[in-house]
């Protein structure tokens, strides 16, 4: 893919074009300490094994794991990149489930977290200077007034080794994809060099930044990356549910037309740094969110736990992850003792693996009016997908659609799919919803009503 930039983005990896990543947090959901008070392991890495079928009934076939390296407190401090926590187990039980995840057909993501290290890290006298960064006072920089971390120096020779032996060592073991941690505090230049060999030697394995603000394609370009995190659309969706206003999400609609124009963004509704969505929103409107998740374009992904409906709210505290960072029940819940919401999460995300023309789509605003939303999605050519409708207000709302739905075009938020005529009601095929209709001229909304039509 390109940009508006001169550098152009890597074509993604074939498979990372219908992949939907279940990310979890192993030091959490194997019930590990993260305070550095006890070093016992209570979980290993291949008790998740039996989770796998969970992720794959649940209609997923990534798994996306947080930090696995030897590190101190919460895997973010890495103190050994070529070991397993022993908190959560030894490289045999990494290795088993590996093998059991391509086993059922899943693709595995490893977090690596290249910015910075544990203070503690063991370094040979000599090989500290030549890789840590170094501020104008002579003292090692830490990342972001964490005292515990300390910045690595990609410019420096030998940290771009160390980065691409670790990467090849654990792609040598057979993983699929990597997470760069921190991807906004690298040095795109320095990290570009890096991958751009690594892309060489392993062109089937995608590569993901953690990017919170900025010029994602810009930025992506840069590093040489295939894809990022999509903030703008996660903030955007709990947030236009949460205040009932669905003008905020029309907008970033927009936004997401000129990234996906650009490479195929990872979209979220949570993960292992947020509030949890069922704690973001009220009862009444927390359906919509997968809804929205399953239905854009991008690269989706479910934090372990939300499809069980768990709740969590992050603190800016010491330990104020832990909410969010819970551990799973040592017994893999069957089908009849999931929730409600894992059988939504399913149909939802099933859908959209009918659909993959989705994945690398368009949006276009059909109407939008407070807390009521419709959208038609696009595929590439510009062919209509689907229309999907929502109400995340407290009121029946109806949404009108002017003159008549076959003559109607987008609204305008920026970047957004204008000129184009709507999908017709006449030629749709209902697929899933509640409490909602379409009619020729208008969509008919009761409050938490959503639906999706094939057209």
């Amino acid at each position: 893919m390109s940009t508006d930039s001169a550098l152009p983005i890597p074509e993604l990896p074939d498979w990372a074009n219908y992949v939907q990543w279940w990310q979890v947090y192993p030091l959490g959901a194997l019930g590990a300490d993260t305070t550095g008070q006890d070093p016992n392991s209570y979980g290993k890495l291949s008790d998740l094994i039996p989770w796998l079928d969970h992720a794959r009934d649940l209609g997923l076939n990534g798994l996306s794991l947080g930090p696995i390296f030897k590190s101190e407190l919460h895997g973010y401090d890495t103190i050994d990149y070529f070991q397993i926590d022993p908190r959560i187990g030894t490289l045999d039980d990494f290795q088993a489930l590996l093998a059991a995840a391509h086993e059922r057909g899943l693709k595995v993501m490893l977090d690596g977290v290249f910015n910075h290290v544990s203070k503690n890290y063991p370094w040979e006298p000599e090989q500290a200077p030549a890789h840590l960064a170094i501020d104008d006072a002579g003292n090692v920089r830490v990342f972001e007034g964490h005292g515990q971390l300390q910045e690595l120096d990609l410019q420096k020779p030998a940290t771009k080794a160390l980065i691409g032996k670790v990467l090849s060592y654990w792609t040598d073991l057979g993983v699929d994809a990597w997470r760069f941690d921190a991807a906004y505090a690298l040095d795109g230049p320095a990290i570009s060099e890096v991958l751009s060999s690594f892309r060489s030697q392993y062109p089937q394995v995608l590569l993901a930044a953690e990017i919170i603000h900025g010029d994602y394609p810009q930025l992506v370009a840069q590093a040489g990356f295939h894809t990022c995190t999509q903030y703008e659309l996660w903030k955007a969706i709990w947030s236009a549910l949460k205040d009932e206003n669905l003008y905020e999400l029309a907008w970033a609609c927009g936004r997401h037309n000129y990234f996906t124009r650009a490479f195929l963004p990872w979209t979220f509704i949570g993960n292992h740094d947020v509030t949890r969505i069922a704690s973001q929103l009220p009862l009444a409107s927390r359906h919509l969110a997968p809804l929205l998740l399953s239905t854009l374009p991008g690269m989706p992904t479910v934090y372990y736990g939300d499809e069980l409906a768990w709740e969590g709210l992050k603190e800016e505290r010491f330990g104020g992850d832990d909410a969010i960072r819970q551990a799973l029940p040592k017994q893999v819940p069957g089908p009849s003792e999931r929730p409600l919401e894992y059988s939504h999460y399913a149909r939802l995300l099933g859908l959209r693996r009918r659909f993959p023309q989705i994945t690398s789509g368009q949006v276009q605003i059909l109407a939008v009016a407070g807390a009521a939303l419709a959208y038609a999605v696009r595929d590439q050519a510009g062919k209509p997908v689907m229309v999907v409708a929502l109400n995340a207000g407290q009121k029946h709302s109806t949404l009108p659609l002017g003159e008549g739905i076959s003559g109607l075009t987008a609204s305008d938020p920026e970047g957004s799919v204008n000129g184009e005529p709507a999908p017709s009601s006449s030629r749709a095929q209902y697929l899933a919803g509640q409490d909602a209709g379409w009619e020729a001229d208008r969509f008919e909304l009761d409050p938490g009503a959503w639906m999706i039509w094939e057209v």
